[in-house]
């Protein structure tokens, strides 16, 4: 749709209208944007892949902003449209549980094939991700060591993430997967970490996964 500087446009938030939470607003010219994904300074091409296969591919409407230390992209949104993701709770709900998983499979990995050093690194990396980006109940160390440890299909408590939270999470899982292994074969048989969720729920996350870029990364 566009590609925009921070100067073209104002950001603000407000609260959600069911829950306890801000959000993240752009607005240009008359119209209201959400955010979806961040990208850091580095990540130029990625930014503009994913935000063209949002644009060409899925038919969004989004703005893709340039601002000094990241790029990040925003989808169009009314109020409207959050007075209704209520009823979409019970399936973001599934996504970041299965996201979850997805993390500590691979920080399992880490550990397993590269040694508890490497693992201390990766959860390093992983807090400062989540600071960085401000991930609801996971900016501190003792906050993401939980949600690498936690069962979260037993647990009935997940972390208030949205769709945008868990985007950027596997985004960035494989961004550091590929770092840390030198390969992607990590990200290869989503399936098999998902093993114990209700089939339902797999199939679910999986058409998710699939309705975007991230289904190319996860298999």
């Amino acid at each position: 749709m566009f590609i925009l500087k921070r100067q073209d446009v104002e950001i603000s938030s407000i609260q959600h209208p069911k829950r306890k939470q801000n959000i993240p607003i752009l607005t240009y010219q008359g119209q209201s944007f959400r955010l979806i994904s961040v990208f850091s300074d580095h990540q130029q091409e990625e930014a503009k892949a994913f935000w063209r296969e949002l644009t060409d591919h899925r038919g969004k409407a989004c703005v893709l902003l340039e601002e000094t230390d990241r790029f990040s992209i925003w989808g169009k949104v009314s109020l409207e449209q959050l007075r209704a993701e209520e009823s979409s709770n019970s399936a973001v709900s599934t996504y970041t549980k299965a996201c979850i998983l997805v993390l500590q499979a691979v920080y399992i990995d880490v550990e397993d094939l590269l040694g508890g050093r490497q693992a201390g690194l990766f959860q390093k990396d992983i807090t400062n991700l989540f600071e960085k980006l401000k991930f609801p109940q996971a900016d501190s160390p003792k906050a993401v060591k939980h949600w690498l440890n936690v069962d979260p299909l037993s647990n009935s408590s997940v972390p208030a993430w949205e769709e945008h939270h868990l985007i950027t999470l596997l985004q960035e899982l494989y961004r550091l997967g590929k770092e840390y292994f030198g390969n992607t074969n990590f990200a290869q048989g989503v399936r098999d970490i998902l093993q114990d969720m209700p089939a339902n729920d797999q199939n679910q996350f999986i058409d998710w996964l699939n309705q975007s870029a991230l289904g190319q990364l996860w298999q």
